[in-house]
C-alpha cells in the first residue's frame, strides 16, 4: 500500500518534487527571466563517482537542444579516437621541372581537413614552396579538397546571417575560415581611417581609406555603411569616428566558393611569386599520390585545436574535426553521415548504450542535434575518469576568466570549467565545478525557451551554489 502511494505521488508530483530541489537563488533568477520549469533541465553530480546520487536533478532525462555544448561530444570523441597528439597534414605535390626559379608544371595542394590553416600558416606553406627555388609557375596551382564530400550549402540558411564567420561551412581545404579581417586605424592628420584587409584576395578591389569624423564611437559598423554584396569589390559609403580608435571587424567572404583560389593567388602574388595559369579546384593525379609529397604542412596537435573549438566555440573547426572522424583514420572520403555513424558507435560503446544522442554537424549549429542533461553528465563523468581528462578540461572556458565565460558574473572566478552554448531560444552550459569541500562536480544546465537568453544569471547562480557546497558535507 505504501509503495503504491509513493508511485502515485511520483507520477502526479514528480515535477514539483524535482523543482523543490532547485536552489532558491537559481529559482529566483529563472522566475525573473520568465523561463518556465518545463523548459529547464539541470543536473549536478559527483564527477568522480557515477554511483553517487545527484546533488541536483531536474528534467535530466529530457532530450533537448544544447547548442554548442554538443562540442563536448565531438571534442572528447576526437581525443579518444584520434589521440591528443593527432595532427592534420596538408601535402603539396610539385609536378614538373624547376630551372632558374621557373616551374614548368603544376603545384597541387591537397586539403585533408586541417581546422587551422589560417593566413600565417598558408603563408608558411607557400614560403616553403618558394624555398624549393620556385618563384614563377608556368602552369597552375590546383587545390584538391576531395577529402570531404559535402553538399553545397547556403551560409545564411541557418539564421539569415551569411556574413557572420561562425556560419562558414566546412571544407577539406579550409583556409582562414573563409573570412576577411578588416582593421580600421584613425589617421587624424589626413582625416581618414586607414583600412587594412587580410588576407589579400586576388581580383577583389578593397577600399584603403574611409573618411574620419569627430564624435563618439557607437555603432561603428553601421556608420561605415559597408557593401559586401559584390564579390569583386568591398566598399564603404559611410565614415569612421575618430574616438573609436583601432577596431577589427571579421566577416565571411560573400562568395565562399571562390575564396580559397582568390587567397592563394593573392598571397602568392604578394610574396613576389608569378603564375601564368590559374588557381583552381581539381584533383591530385594518381601518379603523384603513389609517391611521397614534395612537402607537407602539419597542423597544431588536436589537444591545442580543441582549445580553440571549446574556449571560443568555433563552429567550423568543430565541424572539421567531426568530419575527420568520419574518415575513420583510413583516408576515406568523409561525409556528415559517415561522421555521425562513427561518433554514434563510439557513444554507444564508450558513454551509454541507453541514453539517446541526436547528431547533425557536431558543432551545435543545428536545430536537429539533441541530448539530455543526464547523457551529458555521463559524458562528463566518463571524461573525468579518462587519462585524457586534463586535455578536455583545459580546453573549456574558465568562468569569469577567459573564452566565452570571460564576462560570467560568478562569486569565485576560475572555479568552473564550462562549455557554453547559445542559439535563438537555447542557452546551455556543461562542464566541471570545484566545490569548497574539495569535491569536483559535473554540472549541466539546458534551457529551451524563447526567453533562454535571459537565463544566464540563473546559470551563474547555479555555478555559485555548486561551488559553495561545504554545508553539504
Amino acid at each position: 500500500m505504501v509503495l503504491r502511494w509513493l508511485v502515485m505521488v511520483a507520477m502526479c508530483c514528480g515535477s514539483a518534487l524535482a523543482w523543490a530541489q532547485i536552489p532558491t537563488a537559481v529559482d529566483a533568477e529563472l522566475a525573473r527571466a520568465k523561463v518556465p520549469r518545463e523548459a529547464v533541465a539541470l543536473l549536478v553530480v559527483d564527477a568522480q563517482n557515477p554511483a553517487a546520487l545527484p546533488r541536483l536533478s531536474h528534467h535530466a532525462g529530457a532530450p533537448m537542444q544544447a547548442a554548442s555544448v554538443i562540442k563536448l561530444v565531438t571534442t572528447f570523441a576526437g581525443l579518444e579516437l584520434l589521440g591528443p597528439a593527432y595532427t592534420w597534414s596538408t601535402p603539396v605535390y610539385v609536378d614538373g621541372s624547376v630551372q632558374a626559379g621557373v616551374l614548368r608544371g603544376n603545384i597541387y595542394i591537397q586539403g585533408q581537413g586541417d581546422p587551422k590553416l589560417v593566413l600565417e600558416r598558408l603563408w608558411l606553406l607557400l614560403r616553403r614552396v618558394q624555398g624549393l627555388g620556385i618563384h614563377t609557375v608556368q602552369g597552375e596551382i590546383v587545390l584538391d579538397r576531395n577529402a570531404f564530400a559535402l553538399e553545397a550549402s547556403d551560409p545564411g540558411a541557418f539564421d539569415g546571417e551569411p556574413l557572420r564567420p561562425y556560419n562558414a561551412s566546412p571544407d577539406a581545404l579550409l583556409i582562414n575560415y573563409k573570412s576577411v579581417v578588416m582593421a580600421f586605424t584613425p589617421d587624424r592628420e589626413r582625416h581618414v581611417a586607414q583600412v587594412q584587409f587580410d588576407p589579400p584576395l586576388w581580383g577583389v578591389q578593397m577600399q584603403s581609406t574611409v573618411p574620419l569624423v569627430d564624435g563618439p564611437c557607437s555603432d561603428y559598423r553601421g556608420a561605415l555603411k559597408a557593401v559586401f554584396s559584390d564579390p569583386n569589390r568591398i566598399r564603404f559609403h559611410g565614415s569612421y569616428a575618430a574616438d573609436c580608435g583601432e577596431k577589427v571587424w571579421p566577416i565571411a567572404y560573400t562568395e565562399p566558393e571562390s575564396y580559397a583560389p582568390r587567397v592563394v593567388q593573392g598571397l602568392w602574388n604578394s610574396m613576389g611569386g608569378k603564375l601564368s595559369g590559374a588557381v583552381r579546384y581539381g584533383t591530385v593525379p594518381a601518379a603523384l599520390l603513389a609517391g611521397a609529397p614534395t612537402l607537407e604542412l602539419r597542423s597544431p596537435p588536436l589537444a591545442e585545436i580543441i582549445r580553440d573549438i571549446n574556449k571560443y566555440s568555433n563552429n567550423v573547426m568543430a565541424q572539421q574535426l567531426f568530419l575527420t572522424l568520419g574518415r575513420e583514420g583510413k583516408g576515406d572520403v568523409a561525409t556528415l553521415a559517415s561522421a555521425r555513424a562513427v561518433v554514434e558507435r563510439w557513444w554507444q560503446s564508450r558513454i551509454s548504450s541507453t541514453e539517446p544522442l541526436e547528431l547533425d554537424k557536431g558543432s551545435g549549429l543545428s536545430r536537429q542535434e539533441r541530448i539530455s542533461a543526464r547523457a551529458l553528465g555521463q559524458l562528463l563523468q566518463a571524461a573525468y575518469r579518462s587519462p585524457l581528462m586534463p586535455e578536455l578540461v583545459s580546453s573549456l572556458p574558465l568562468s569569469g576568466v577567459d573564452g566565452t565565460l570571460k564576462r560570467a558574473k560568478v562569486a569565485s572566478p576560475g572555479s568552473a570549467h564550462l562549455k557554453t552554448g547559445s542559439l535563438n531560444g537555447v542557452t546551455a552550459i556543461a562542464g566541471y565545478v570545484d566545490g569548497a569541500s574539495g569535491k569536483r562536480y559535473a554540472l549541466v544546465a539546458l534551457v529551451n525557451h524563447p526567453n533562454a537568453a535571459s537565463a544566464r544569471a540563473a546559470f551563474d547562480a547555479l555555478v555559485d551554489w555548486t561551488a559553495q557546497d561545504s554545508e553539504d558535507h
